[in-house]
């Protein structure tokens, strides 16, 4: 019994001692210069009904040139294990798009795909990577979510729809959780990073990518801010 508590002891020690050891990488994207205006896309008549006009997504950008869908990593934790997330990373079409555009996920991390809408898409997965296995499956309204997981690491992995040619999703697949995507605020977040030296990537479809090194504290946080240029 003695044994017993000291070993529970111990283990509470060490866990309160991983949780002190980890800060966050919290930062803004800008973007740095102005981009040509948003194309309108050519719907069809069935997804006109759910929203009469969309545009482009190439680059999200605020009024202070705030940059949404940047895809921001660690490039340090090769040859380290980490446990998947239990919860599967959920790809939703809604209104005739992929939501959300740009994401990430681990390797062999399960990944769903939902229909949401009342029409007819298809998902057909485009990986560059060899060992991640392209796809292409129809999916009714409102049907079973389609599952895929992919043991590469791959950037921005693309899913499209061939029914409806404008719909794309990217999805980043890593090796290890320590990512983020810059919300419409042009802010990211990565949380938990082990204390320690890293070379922080910042990266975007059409504006290209930049690196900073950056030291994460054992608790808090550290700031770092990119600024990446219309390209």
């Amino acid at each position: 019994m003695i044994l017993n508590r000291r070993c529970f002891a111990l283990a509470a020690l060490v866990g309160t001692l991983q949780l002190v050891t980890a800060g966050d990488i919290t930062g803004k994207i800008t973007l740095k210069g102005t981009p040509l205006p948003e194309k309108d896309l050519p719907l069809d008549p069935n997804c006109g009904k759910i929203h009469p006009t969309k545009k482009t997504r190439l680059y999200v950008v605020g009024a202070g040139g705030e940059l949404a869908d940047t895809f921001v990593s660690i490039k340090d934790a090769s040859g380290k294990q980490f446990a998947l997330p239990e919860k599967p990373h959920l790809i939703d079409q809604h209104g005739c798009e992929y939501n959300p555009y740009v994401s990430g996920a681990m390797v062999n991390q399960k990944i769903l795909v939902r229909n949401s809408d009342p029409v007819l898409h298809n998902v057909h997965t485009l990986p560059a990577v060899s060992g991640n296995k392209e796809s292409n499956t129809a999916q009714l309204p409102k049907s079973k979510d389609l599952e895929y997981a992919f043991p590469k690491e791959e950037s921005f992995l693309k899913f499209k729809c061939d029914v409806h040619p404008w719909m794309f999703a990217y999805v980043s697949v890593l090796n290890h959780p320590f990512f983020s995507v810059s919300g419409t605020d042009g802010t990211f977040k990565i949380a938990n990073v082990p204390a320690g030296k890293y070379t922080v990537e910042a990266m975007h479809r059409k504006a290209g990518k930049q690196t900073m090194e950056v030291e994460v504290p054992a608790t808090g946080s550290k700031e770092v801010n990119f600024t990446l240029d219309v390209k």
